[in-house]
């Protein structure tokens, strides 16, 4: 395929993948109270009886629920997502190699949606809580927080968590292409260790080391569960 001709099949791919977006927004939207109330959940449970959060523009609220609807959205279209990404690299594969476009969505997703499971049931809600009851025997302040800075917050949290699951994902891709294998991950194990306590600093909005330690950790057991499928996944000769 020519430069051009590369150029032309990306934007048939951004827009199937954007028409796929705009569809899970449209059907996401329409369930949007039901989606409001499990966003809010971990949002309102660190608050005391009777503090709500607020918002400070006319328009803040309406806004919220095209992200929110737009956010779940993203995550009912990942598997289609994932089948573009796939597509769009399908063409510079070998045709014993193309055979895994399956495993690769399927990884993909699964991994994405679990990730954003983690950071909603578990980052978040320790990030959140660390951050509400930081200041809480402080007699002269009260934690009564803008619900636009809250969703901000959960958005940036859960995405990151959705991305760093992706690495098993990742793995399987360079075991098939004969790029790793489980003996170098092994072997790099102690700078994986280090590596994902730096991205953690850097991927989590918090400069908390809670947050950090907890986002880390996940990823060190995804690091080692990334050398189990190197191992079952490898290049072997007999490929």
């Amino acid at each position: 395929m020519s430069f051009l001709d590369h150029l032309d099949e990306l934007r048939t791919r951004l827009m199937l993948s954007f028409g796929a977006l705009a569809g899970g927004f449209v059907v996401c939207f329409g369930f949007i109270a039901p989606i409001f109330d499990f966003i809010m959940e971990p949002l309102a449970a660190v608050l005391e009886d009777g503090v709500r959060m607020i918002y400070t523009s006319a328009p803040e609220y309406f806004f919220l629920e095209l992200k929110m609807a737009a956010l779940a959205g993203l995550i009912l279209a990942t598997p289609v997502v994932m089948s573009q990404v796939w597509l769009f690299i399908a063409p510079g594969l070998y045709a014993h190699e193309k055979r895994f476009a399956i495993p690769f969505v399927v990884f993909a997703s699964v991994f994405f949606i679990g990730g954003t499971l983690f950071g909603h049931y578990i980052l978040f809600q320790v990030a959140w809580g660390f951050f509400a009851n930081f200041g809480a025997e402080n007699e002269y302040v009260a934690f009564t927080p803008r619900l636009q800075d809250a969703f901000g917050l959960y958005v940036r949290l859960v995405l990151a968590c959705g991305v760093i699951f992706q690495l098993p994902t990742i793995v399987f891709f360079l075991a098939r292409m004969g790029v790793a294998s489980p003996r170098f991950l092994i072997r790099n194990f102690k700078y994986a260790f280090l590596l994902c306590f730096v991205f953690a600093a850097i991927l989590t909005p918090t400069p908390d080391p809670v947050t950090m330690t907890v986002m880390a950790g996940p990823m060190l057991a995804l690091y080692i569960l990334s050398i189990g499928i190197a191992w079952v996944f490898q290049k072997r000769t007999a490929d």
